[in-house]
């Protein structure tokens, strides 16, 4: 599995040998099953690990933790909660989005496409990294989890002074991973309309991420994104 994976060679040093393991190549042949079997995969191979593509293991500052990807048509491309230019703001993002303009005054984007975020170091890493089309959590329990502990083990581990979002339990339990003391960790509710007005909207957590960054001297994360005209993608 591992010469099939396009990571950052930034990554590749630090989690590339985890691809080896067993389960990994359980994963890689169930994966290869599904589609034989006229399965439809979301997101596309090319874009599986673009979280750690646009975000190298140096330049992370931020990382904003998702479930699984989206199950829509157009919709997952390797980046928690962020959408592809064109697709239709998912409510979680709308949520994340006026969360952003009330605490920061930022206006909200004409689009969903996170990608900005991403090349700025925020590491908008998903806990499952694939799923099946129309299918919400059908990949679950294959091996992806172990693989994205192990990059946010390396995280905790090698770096310090990062902040870390963890919105819903899925995202919670991830933190057992995470020396608070090294790091920023901050907690709410998923921003999901069926749960973000219990905590998550209020939270403050983008304007706090700011703020503990600017506390150790380090400059805040610029979280406006360009208009869809103007996004660049590549």
């Amino acid at each position: 599995m591992n010469d099939r994976v396009r990571l950052d060679a930034s990554w590749k040093e630090r989690i590339g040998s985890y691809l080896d393991r067993p389960d990994m190549h359980a994963l890689s042949a169930f994966l290869r099953d599904e589609k034989v079997h006229g399965k439809v995969i979301y997101p596309p191979d090319p874009d599986i690990f673009n979280a750690f593509t646009h975000t190298p293991f140096d330049r992370v500052r931020v990382v904003i933790l998702g479930q699984d990807p989206y199950h829509g048509p157009d919709q997952a491309h390797g980046l928690s909660f962020s959408v592809r230019p064109g697709v239709r703001v998912p409510p979680s993002l709308q949520n994340m989005f006026k969360e952003i303009e009330d605490c920061l005054g930022i206006p909200r984007p004409d689009h969903g496409c996170l990608t900005p975020w991403a090349d700025r170091g925020v590491l908008l890493l998903n806990a499952v990294l694939t799923v099946e089309a129309g299918q919400a959590a059908s990949h679950q329990g294959k091996g992806w989890e172990g693989f994205t502990d192990a990059a946010i083990d390396a995280l905790n581990r090698e770096r310090e002074g990062l902040v870390f979002m963890l919105w819903g339990s899925h995202a919670q339990k991830k933190g057992q991973l995470i020396d608070g003391k090294r790091h920023c960790v901050l907690r709410s509710v998923h921003p999901s309309p069926l749960s973000a007005h219990r905590g998550f909207m209020g939270c403050g957590h983008f304007a706090k991420a700011n703020s503990y960054f600017e506390s150790r001297g380090e400059p805040p994360i610029d979280w406006s994104l360009p208009r869809r005209a103007e996004l660049d993608i590549s």
